[in-house]
């Protein structure tokens, strides 16, 4: 599901040097991030991961399988997110600045621009922050 979600970035963004699709399974399983899945019908159809520090969430995959798109799975998943950890400050995102659909559902989310950086490959970076609803 991962290397399908990615690949529509890729796509999106001009470039396949995103480091989700060249990552192995056992990279995968060792990144030491916490998932959420969502499943439909007992199927994975989107995950979400990240890590906690401090009282910063900082989302570092939020991935919906394509045959699973426009059904509000990404939004669902941010806000089990947010119900789910205690302790938090602010969450923290970042996304290819061409991807459209994830720029826009941050913003739809309440997550406000925080700059953009370039990283490997000339791959321009969106970055979000959102601070925790009382």
């Amino acid at each position: 599901m991962q290397r399908s979600a990615y690949r529509v970035e890729a796509e999106l963004i001009g470039t396949d040097e995103i480091p989700p699709l060249k990552e192995t399974f056992d990279q995968l399983q060792s990144c030491g991030e916490t998932f959420i899945g969502f499943f439909e019908q007992g199927e994975l159809a989107g995950a979400l991961s990240y890590e906690q520090s401090g009282g910063v969430v900082d989302i570092h995959r939020l991935i919906v399988d394509p045959r699973h798109f426009r059904k509000g799975i990404a939004r669902k998943l941010l806000e089990r997110l947010e119900k789910g950890v205690s302790d938090v400050e602010e969450f923290i995102v970042s996304t290819g600045a061409d991807n459209q659909p994830a720029v826009t559902l941050y913003k739809k989310h309440g997550f406000k621009p925080a700059g953009e950086t370039i990283v490997g490959g000339g791959i321009r970076l969106a970055h979000f922050t959102k601070p925790k609803r009382a």
